[in-house]
């Protein structure tokens, strides 16, 4: 209780209300400077506060704080601050970065060209953009820093958007006529929707498509102007691909259920908000519309939505990798994203939609040129109920689709809590981890009848440890991390439910196993068994003993002041989950596991390489990644601390005088005192099956000579019939000790 208190407070602490600052920079410019022509600013009035602009006693316009209107974090995790000047037209009349915390601008790229790319928008009308008669305007890019250039930019348009339609801005659209009578809006027509096929959904709008040639991207770059861009094409086929790209809004139950199948639609339904939407973008060929900016910096920067003058780009956080598309017919494609449309966004589906792709072109060794292209989305009718005045009747409700408000009570299996629907679905999957976790119990309660059969504990623990890097990691994805222990940890702070985590079968059966065995055995269970990365190391690493590859041992000195460094990676990210989850998630690649499991390598190359190279590290220090850089080792460590049985035997001389265990643990857990350090221990076992090994343990061996010799010496000599060689000596199978016949009887 007292450390949930303490958790609680600390959130509290981390987690200050956010207040409006726009106060806080005003002094910091001169009226002139933000908006030319003007000579003071009055106080700023309302929430969120607009400070009024004057020439004389002429309004002029506002200044606001774009951060006070609308979410601008960009690579850093923390808002980028920038006032924003708009006269009572809806112009923009002039912008100040007046605060940012961006390494990538903060290193490397000088902040005077990115404030000249945001000075772009200087002159934007934006009345337009919101009466939907423009399209939002777009800001020149600077290499290198794209993703951030984006974010200020999309922050500057969005938040003018935003206090325009509320009408606190000038250049407001003109007001509705008062005879014009008022109409319901369009909904999403409600019911559990059909399964169809991809032929049928691309047929009638409900996917929709964006096919671009190499030739046709290399001619708009041409039409451009951008001189270094045409001389720098496109290299292949004029005909071939560049991008083959689809989207679909699959918050609509029908196309939904079609082409994420059911049991993702309902894990997606459980998901989303009242009135929250999905989309699914897909697509192929030699330019990805994913880039590489989610990755880095949690944001893509390729794509963006856009709608009534309204833009928003996806965070890492939004986003969900599929594997592949469940409508029949549907083409393999190798990129597939789900993503979720954050509620303050505020998405009609009924209404008219684009994704914007943005093309990028290398032309020089850091420029770039960019081009955009649209692939526009209006739902079909069949999935819209639009109400003709008078109002029909109310129909009894089916379920509801998504976003289409509060899900009614039903009949039939919708009733059923959506985890429980899941896990029917998972079946299998969780009768194959349950039996999994079943066996690994019994080698543990058994592990002494097998560490002294050798031969065999080896076969077995490879088994086992394929299985959990095959089926486990990389084709059930069910890769524990360090992110489940801050995710969990916040949600004791922020209002626990079990429904979240019930939605992850396998990662709940997995951690269920492991909090139990953290009272058994420690942390061993979940790092020296069912961790998939973990068995990812140790195979290499067989496989590397058996090429002979050189394998370095650590100085003991050297190696217990290592082994320290994961625990301090791991109360890093959990101090930074106070300040921000989505910042410790992403401080959270230091796992290479997102790379090496979940995305099987498919990934950029900064992060294959990283992964690699821990890789390669433990060719020659076998469990590199484990001994010395793992969060989630060291998180599994602090409360195994509280496990109460000992199950790995010692003997006296262990440590005092021999070494023999502690030279061979495969991650140096044992002192050179001898006792097992059980917070390093990845409960392999090789201690144990030298412990058993009469061939190998000293103490053994000095028992098996004394018994050895005791035998010998208390053997009885008995002459072989017949000859007059040495006596024999007689063992008796019962006992095992030697036997001295009858003596022969004497005559008198």
């Amino acid at each position: 209780m007292h450390l949930l208190l303490l958790l609680g407070w600390l959130c509290v602490c981390a987690h200050p209300a956010k207040a409006a600052r726009l106060a806080e920079f005003l002094p910091g410019v001169t009226p002139a400077e933000i908006f030319p022509g003007a000579d003071r600013i009055g106080p700023p009035q309302g929430d969120p506060p607009l400070a009024p602009v004057y020439a004389g006693d002429r309004l002029l316009g506002h200044v606001y704080l774009n951060a006070d209107v609308t979410d601008a974090t960009g690579y850093s995790g923390k808002p980028i601050h920038i006032l924003v000047a708009i006269d009572t037209g809806g112009v923009i009349r002039g912008v100040r970065l007046v605060d940012h915390k961006e390494p990538i601008v903060l290193i490397g790229i000088p902040e005077q060209r990115v404030v000249s790319a945001i000075n772009s928008l200087v002159g934007a009308e934006i009345a337009p953009v919101v009466r939907g008669e423009a399209r939002p305007p777009q800001t020149d890019i600077v290499s290198g820093a794209t993703v951030t250039v984006l974010v200020m930019a999309d922050s500057v348009v969005r938040s003018a958007v935003r206090l325009i339609r509320s009408g606190r801005l000038g250049g407001t659209a003109p007001a509705e006529t008062a005879a014009t009578p008022a109409t319901a809006p369009a909904t999403l027509a409600t019911g559990p929707g059909e399964v169809r096929d991809w032929e049928s959904l691309l047929g009638d709008g409900s996917v929709r498509r964006l096919h671009l040639s190499i030739g046709e991207v290399n001619d708009a770059f041409r039409r451009g102007g951008n001189q270094a861009a045409a001389d720098s094409p496109e290299p292949g086929d004029e005909d071939e691909t560049f991008i083959d790209l689809y989207a679909a809004l699959v918050s609509v139950p029908t196309i939904g259920r079609s082409l994420l199948g059911d049991a993702a639609y309902e894990q997606l339904r459980s998901r989303l908000e009242p009135g929250q939407q999905a989309i699914l973008v897909a697509g192929e060929g030699v330019y990805s519309f994913k880039g590489s900016g989610y990755v880095r910096g949690g944001i893509f920067d390729r794509i963006e939505l856009i709608q009534d003058g309204r833009t928003l780009r996806f965070r890492d956080r939004d986003h969900t990798r599929l594997g592949d598309i469940a409508a029949d017919g549907a083409p393999r494609l190798p990129e597939i994203a789900l993503f979720t449309v954050p509620p303050q966004f505020g998405m009609d589906p009924t209404a008219p939609w684009q994704t914007q792709l943005l093309i990028q072109r290398a032309i020089g060794a850091r420029e770039k040129a960019f081009l955009p292209f649209e692939l526009g989305y209006r739902l079909p009718e069949r999935y819209i109920d639009r109400p003709s005045p008078p109002p029909a009747a109310p129909v009894a409700a089916a379920p509801p689709a998504i976003g289409a408000g509060p899900e009614t009570a039903t009949d039939g299996p919708l009733d059923e809590p959506l985890w429980q629907r899941i896990w029917r679905t998972k079946t299998w999957d969780i009768g194959i981890t349950a039996v999994a976790l079943g066996v690994l119990t019994g080698i543990f309660f058994f592990q002494d009848q097998l560490v002294r059969r050798p031969a065999l504990y080896r076969w077995v623990r490879r088994i086992f440890l394929i299985w959990t890097l095959v089926w486990l990691g990389w084709y059930a994805n069910a890769q524990l991390s360090v992110v489940n222990v801050i995710t969990f940890a916040s949600a004791l702070v922020t209002g626990f439910s079990w429904t979240y985590f019930l939605a992850a079968p396998l990662i709940f059966v997995l951690w269920t196993g492991v909090a139990a065995a953290l009272i058994f055995w420690g942390r061993g269970v979940f790092c020296g068994w069912l961790c998939p990365f973990g068995a990812l190391q140790e195979l290499l690493a067989t496989v590397a003993q058996k090429l002979k590859v050189p394998q370095i041992t650590v100085p003991w000195g050297l190696h217990e002041r290592l082994w320290p460094i994961k625990y301090i990676i791991f109360l890093g990210l959990f101090g930074a989950s106070l300040y921000s989850v989505a910042l410790a998630e992403q401080l959270a690649e230091v796992e290479p596991f997102k790379t090496a499991i979940i995305l099987k390598f498919d990934r950029t190359w900064p992060f294959v390489l990283y992964a690699v190279g821990l890789l390669a590290a433990g060719l020659f220090i076998e469990r590199f990644f484990c001994r010395y850089l793992c969060p989630l080792g060291a998180g599994l460590a602090i409360p195994a601390r509280m496990r109460t049985f000992e199950w790995l035997k010692r003997w006296p001389e262990c440590g005092s005088p021999c070494q023999r265990c502690a030279r061979e643990c495969p991650v140096q857990s044992i002192h050179p005192e001898g006792n097992i350090n059980p917070n390093e221990c990845i409960y392999c076992m090789h201690c144990q099956e030298l412990y058993r090994a009469e061939d190998r343990c000293p103490h053994n061996i000095q028992k098996r000579l004394k018994r050895e010799k005791a035998i010998a010496m208390s053997a009885v000599p008995l002459p072989a019939k017949g000859a007059k060689g040495p006596p024999k000596t007689v063992i008796t199978r019962t006992t095992g000790t030697p036997s001295t016949p009858p003596a022969a009887t004497q005559g008198p």
